[in-house]
Formats: C-alpha cells, sequence, structure tokens
C-alpha cells in the first residue's frame, strides 16, 4: 500500500512525522509517498495561519504545543533534532528543488538533506548563500540554476493547488486511500487505517 505524505520542509511536525514513519514502513510494509507542496501557498489557499499565528494569543497553548513536540521527540526516540533559531524558514527555493528532485529520481537524498538542514542543522535555508553552500555538499549544485525553470515553478504551484483541492489545509496531511489525516499525532490513526485496508 501507498500512502501520500503531503510536506513542506518548514513544517517541524511533517520533520517528526518523516523520523516516525520508517517504524510504520516497517510494521505495515506500506510505502509512504512524499508530495511537495509550499506550505504558505496552502495557507494562501485555505485562508489557514500557521499555529504561532493562528495560536500565539492563546494562553498556555504555544507551551502546550512545545510540551506535544518534547513528548513526541522521547518517544521516537529523534535524538538530532534542534529548534531551528532562524523559524519561520521561507521553503521557497528548497521545495521547488523537491520538485526538481522527483522529476530525476533522487527525491530519497534531497529529502533527508532538506529535512536535515533545518531541523537538525538549524541552517538558514532561506539564505541564497547557505543554500546554494548546503545543496553543494551533498551534490546537488545545479539544482540552484534548475530551480529557476517556469516548468518547475509551475508544477509546485500546481500540487500546492492539487493538494488543497483534495483537502489539504496544512502539513504534515496523509492520505491512506481516501482517508486524510492532519498532522504527526494522527500516525497511530493512519497505522490502525493501512492495517484496515490491508488485512
Amino acid at each position: 500500500m501507498t500512502v501520500d505524505f503531503i510536506y513542506d520542509f518548514g513544517s517541524l511536525n511533517a520533520y517528526l512525522a518523516h523520523k516516525a514513519m520508517p517504524d510504520i514502513s516497517a510494521r505495515t510494509g506500506a510505502v509512504f509517498r512524499y508530495m511537495p507542496v509550499l506550505l504558505g501557498g496552502v495557507f494562501k489557499l485555505t485562508n489557514n495561519q500557521p499555529p504561532m499565528m493562528a495560536f500565539g494569543g492563546v494562553k498556555g497553548k504555544m507551551d502546550y504545543q512545545m510540551l506535544e513536540i518534547k513528548r513526541f521527540v522521547r518517544d521516537h526516540k529523534i535524538t538530532a533534532f534542534k529548534m531551528n533559531p532562524h523559524f519561520p524558514v521561507n521553503t521557497l527555493m528548497l521545495m521547488r528543488g523537491a520538485v526538481v528532485a522527483d522529476a530525476e529520481g533522487r527525491s530519497a537524498d534531497y529529502i533527508e538533506m532538506g529535512f536535515k538542514a533545518i531541523w537538525e542543522e538549524s541552517l538558514k535555508m532561506d539564505d541564497p548563500e547557505v543554500f546554494a553552500s548546503r545543496l553543494a555538499k551533498d551534490g546537488f549544485a545545479d539544482y540552484l540554476e534548475k530551480i529557476t525553470a517556469p516548468e518547475v515553478k509551475a508544477e509546485l504551484m500546481r500540487a500546492t493547488s492539487a493538494a488543497v483541492e483534495r483537502g489539504v489545509f496544512g502539513a504534515p496531511s496523509f492520505f491512506v486511500g481516501d482517508e486524510m489525516y492532519f498532522g504527526k499525532d494522527r500516525l497511530d490513526g493512519v497505522e490502525a487505517e493501512i492495517e484496515r485496508l490491508t488485512s
């Protein structure tokens, strides 16, 4: 079974889900298909807001969000995570690179690089010099030119709009068959639905 994983590197919860998903694959045999979107575009199309904006004024809400993150990191033994001091990071260039990587069959390596750069190395990946240097380190230097291609820009816009049409309003989102699940905290539901459909 293939599960669609809608992601943006700038989403901390997408990173955390990414780190937890291999265990689900090992238990169920399911394959997660990574589908890049521009989260800012999703927010604009759905009139949604990032949690820091939506809940920033709610007493205790963000403190609790951070507690949930700490629990998730602990429970899934995620040892390399560091909160990026530059958050939020504009991921437009990085997500266009994900489109190129998809087309070239290099997604696995690029995805690891993107999540690691932001959520383990604390890099400011919307700084052009930092971006170029980090891509070159993993053999993606040629992407600096490729991400400027009109067809790459158009494909990221298309993918973002297509996700919204499916009901996506944020990241991470998952589709198990026709069932959508939103957020890293719904991974138990994702796994249960995989087992239901494959049993």
